[in-house]
C-alpha cells in the first residue's frame, strides 16, 4: 500500500470497526472478534508506516480543502509516529483486558463501550496525524465527545456528575483558551501548519508569545495542568479499561502530545529560548508535579491515587519540553511513551483486584500479593517504573529528562525531579510492602479471569523491555529533538 492509503486506513479502521462492533451487538463472541481483528489491523497498518518514517519521510495527505490555506490534513511526523505507535499497540492490549473485565463484572451496554472505543482510537489517529492546528482542534473535541458515555458508561448519579466535570472543564478550557490560541496563530503567522522551528517567526512580541503560549498551555486541559485537572479524577467514576483509555492510551497522551506538538512546531524552541516571557511555564508544571504526587499521597482509594500520579506524571512532560533544550525535547517525547506503559499496567492491575476481591481502598490490600501474584508482580513493576528504577522505561526517559535540566543549569527542575521521585516512591512503594509481607485480610479469592491476568503481565513485560530496548522511540525522539 501507498503511505496515503495507509493514512487513510489508519483514520477509517477504527470507524469501519465501530460500525462492525455495532452490527454484531447480539453476537458477544463474535463482537469482540471483531474488536480485537479491527486493534490488531490498526496496529499492522500503524506499523507499515514506521519504516519510512524512521528513514525521514514524512507522509501527507489532504483530506478536505476548507478555504484557501485551511484544510483538514494528515501528516506523519517523527512525535506523530511516536503517539500513534503507543496508542495502537496499547488498544490491542486494552481489547484482551477489557474483555475479561466486562464479562467477569456483567457490565451493561458492552457493545456501546466497543464501539465507542474504537471511535476514539478513530480521533486519536486524526489526532496523532495532524498536519495543522485546525485538524488537531476537530480531532481534540471529537475525542473529548466520544469518551463522555465511556465516562458515564455506568448511569447512576455518581457517573453523571463525572462526567459533567469531564465535559465541562475539557470543553471549556478549549473553546476559551485553545481555540482563541488558534485564531490568533492565524492573525500572526498567517498559517496553522506545524513546521520545524515553529511558524511564529516575528509576528509577536515577547510579552505576546508569552500570553500565547499561556492560552495553549492551559487550553489544552487534556495535559492536565493545575488548575485545570479536576476532570480526570472525576473521571475515575468510569470502568477501569476506561481509565486505562483515558490516563494512558488516548486522552492525556492527546494532551501532553499535543502541548509538545505546539511548542515544537508552532513557537519554535529555538525561538522561545531565554525569552523572560515564558520562564513561567517550568515553574507551573513543576508546581503540578509536587502538588499533585502530595495528593496522590493522601489518597486511600487506589484509583484516585493512580489518577493524581497521572496529574503529576503528565506534568513531567509539560516541565520537560518548556526546558526548551534538545535533550529534554527527546525526554518529553519518550516519556509519552514510557508513562503510557506504566500506567497502563497500573490501572490494569486496579482492575484485576477489583475484579478478583471487589477491594478499591489502599488500606484493604494487606497480603493481596500472596493471592494475586501475577498481579501484584506487575503492579510492582509499573510501580518501579514511574518512581523511576531501573529495569523499568521511566528510568530511561527520566534520565533525558534530568540531563535536559542539567545541561540548561535548571537547579530548581533538578529539585523537583528529586522531590517527585521521592513522593512517588512514599505513594507505590507502601501498596507493594502491604501486599507482599503482610498477612491477608478478608475472603480467599485468586487472580483475575486470564485475559486481565494475561494483559497487565504483557504490558508490565513491555515496561521492562523497552529499558533494554528502546531503539524505536529513542529513534522517533532523537528526529523530534533534532539530534
Amino acid at each position: 500500500m501507498s503511505a496515503d492509503t495507509l493514512l487513510l486506513a489508519a483514520l477509517f479502521i477504527p470507524v469501519l470497526g465501530a460500525l462492525a462492533i455495532a452490527a454484531c451487538d447480539r453476537w458477544p463472541d463474535l463482537r469482540e472478534t471483531v474488536t480485537l481483528l479491527t486493534a490488531a489491523a490498526l496496529l499492522l497498518c500503524v506499523l507499515s508506516l514506521l519504516g519510512p518514517v524512521l528513514a525521514g519521510a514524512q507522509p501527507q495527505l489532504t483530506l478536505v480543502q476548507m478555504l484557501p490555506g485551511i484544510a483538514l490534513s494528515l501528516r506523519i511526523e517523527p512525535l506523530g509516529m511516536l503517539f500513534a505507535l503507543v496508542a495502537s499497540s496499547l488498544w490491542v492490549v486494552n481489547s484482551i483486558y477489557s474483555i475479561g473485565y466486562m464479562r467477569a463484572n456483567r457490565e451493561a451496554h458492552q457493545t456501546r463501550f466497543y464501539v465507542c472505543f474504537a471511535l476514539a482510537l478513530a480521533c486519536t489517529m486524526g489526532i496523532a496525524f495532524s498536519a495543522n492546528l485546525l485538524t488537531l482542534y476537530l480531532f481534540y473535541e471529537a475525542l473529548t465527545l466520544i469518551t463522555y458515555p465511556l465516562v458515564t458508561h455506568h448511569g447512576d448519579d455518581e457517573a453523571r456528575r463525572g462526567g459533567r466535570l469531564y465535559l465541562g472543564y475539557l470543553l471549556t478550557t478549549s473553546i476559551v483558551f485553545l481555540l482563541p490560541a488558534i485564531v490568533l496563530t492565524w492573525a500572526a503567522a498567517g498559517t496553522l501548519e506545524f513546521t520545524a522551528g515553529g511558524i511564529l517567526g516575528s509576528g509577536l512580541s515577547n510579552a505576546g508569545i508569552g500570553g500565547l503560549l499561556a492560552l495553549y498551555m492551559f487550553g489544552i486541559g487534556k495535559a492536565a495542568l493545575m488548575p485545570f485537572h479536576r476532570w480526570l479524577p472525576a473521571a475515575m467514576v468510569a470502568p477501569t479499561p476506561v481509565s486505562a483509555l483515558l490516563h494512558a492510551v488516548a486522552v492525556v497522551k492527546a494532551g501532553v502530545f499535543s502541548v509538545v506538538k505546539v511548542i515544537v512546531y508552532v513557537f519554535g524552541v529555538e525561538r522561545i529560548s531565554g525569552l523572560a516571557s515564558v520562564d513561567w511555564l517550568p515553574f507551573v508544571a513543576g508546581f503540578t508535579i509536587i502538588a499533585a504526587s502530595i495528593v496522590a499521597l493522601r489518597s486511600d482509594n487506589l484509583k484516585r491515587r493512580l489518577a493524581y500520579s497521572t496529574v503529576s506524571q503528565l506534568s513531567y512532560v509539560v516541565l520537560s519540553v518548556s526546558l526548551l533544550a534538545p535533550l529534554s525535547v527527546l525526554g518529553a517525547a519518550l516519556h509519552i511513551a514510557a508513562h503510557a506503559v506504566s500506567k497502563i499496567t497500573l490501572f490494569f492491575a486496579a482492575g484485576a483486584i477489583y475484579t478478583a476481591s471487589h477491594k478499591t481502598e489502599v488500606s484493604q490490600l494487606d497480603g493481596i500479593g500472596r493471592r494475586m501474584p501475577w498481579t501484584m508482580g506487575a503492579f510492582a513493576v509499573g510501580a518501579l517504573s514511574l518512581i523511576g528504577i531501573p529495569p523499568a522505561v521511566g528510568f530511561v526517559s527520566k534520565w533525558y529528562i534530568f540531563q535536559g535540566a542539567a545541561a540548561t543549569g535548571h537547579s530548581l527542575v533538578m529539585l523537583v525531579l528529586g522531590a517527585s521521585a521521592l513522593l512517588n516512591a512514599a505513594y507505590f512503594l507502601p501498596i507493594v510492602y502491604v501486599a507482599f509481607f503482610r498477612p491477608p485480610a478478608g475472603a480467599d479469592h485468586g487472580e483475575a479471569p486470564l485475559p486481565m491476568v494475561f494483559a497487565l503481565c504483557l504490558t508490565a513485560t513491555l515496561t521492562v523491555g523497552l529499558f533494554f530496548y528502546p531503539q524505536i522511540p529513542l529513534a522517533l525522539a532523537r528526529q523530534l529533538a533534532g539530534f
